[in-house]
């Protein structure tokens, strides 16, 4: 196969662009406090694990084994690793706003594929938190450009349990919907084909539903864990799975 080379001249060109792009970015970073703060902070965490446990770096460089698929909210208050007391390694993570499970996501889809019949998780975690401000804009006629889209299926699921989350207290009202944005989560998880297959292959899988409590940082349990697919509407029951 013929493969495409570069002359001297564009390899010079191409060479003094990428020395000036390293000379800016370099610049940049010289100069931004933050940026600058994070990258210190990364090498002072890498040297204290170095220190405590030599052969930290080389066995996470070996592979990842998680037990648990993290499903939740982009904001930077869920620090997942942070408020769960855990390491690299054991929790497979994905984020979004307003911690949505859409069935339509090839995103969200590819994540819990992935996590469910390659890494083996054993459970499937959706995680909300309160005072969400992507749950709060569904319930607003404020425009939030490109999100509107994103948030229409959670501004439906307010307009069908309205009547619910209208008789509560106005402060508790963006933190009902965001239970029900839950559990709608947990129920589309849980009807998903790569979950029945687990279910058939006699895997021990569970799907959560949580809320993290901002104000005390505990995790809220729903108590709406599903086990199994005697749990699932039998329509959903794919492949034939056994009820266990």
């Amino acid at each position: 196969m013929l493969r495409p080379t570069l002359s001297l001249a564009n390899k010079l060109r191409f060479g003094s662009i990428l020395t000036n792009n390293r000379m800016m970015a370099n610049e940049v970073q010289g100069c931004n406090s933050t940026i600058n703060g994070v990258i210190e902070s990364n090498k002072d965490w890498a040297k204290d694990m170095q220190t405590k446990n030599p052969e930290f770096f080389v066995n996470l460089a070996k592979g990842q084994s998680p037990k648990i698929l993290w499903i939740g909210c982009s904001d930077s208050r869920m620090a997942v690793d942070v408020l769960t007391q855990t390491k690299p390694g054991d929790i497979f993570i994905h984020r979004n706003i307003a911690n949505r499970v859409p069935s339509e996501d090839i995103n969200a889809l590819c994540v819990i594929e992935y996590a469910v019949k390659h890494l083996k998780v054993e459970h499937v975690v959706v995680a909300g938190h309160t005072s969400c401000g992507g749950i709060k804009a569904a319930m607003s006629t404020d425009s939030v450009g490109i999100l509107d889209h994103w948030l229409r299926p959670v501004k439906d699921l307010y307009i069908a349990n309205q009547k619910e989350i209208d008789s509560l207290p106005e402060s508790d009202r963006v933190d009902r919907l965001g239970e029900l944005n839950v559990i709608q989560g947990v129920n589309t998880v849980s009807k998903l084909p790569v979950v029945h297959e687990a279910w058939k292959d006699g895997r021990e899988l569970y799907v959560h539903g949580w809320m993290l409590q901002l104000h005390t940082g505990l995790l809220k349990d729903l108590d709406i864990s599903v086990s199994g697919p005697k749990q699932v509407d039998s329509l959903y029951k794919l492949n034939a799975a056994a009820d266990h």
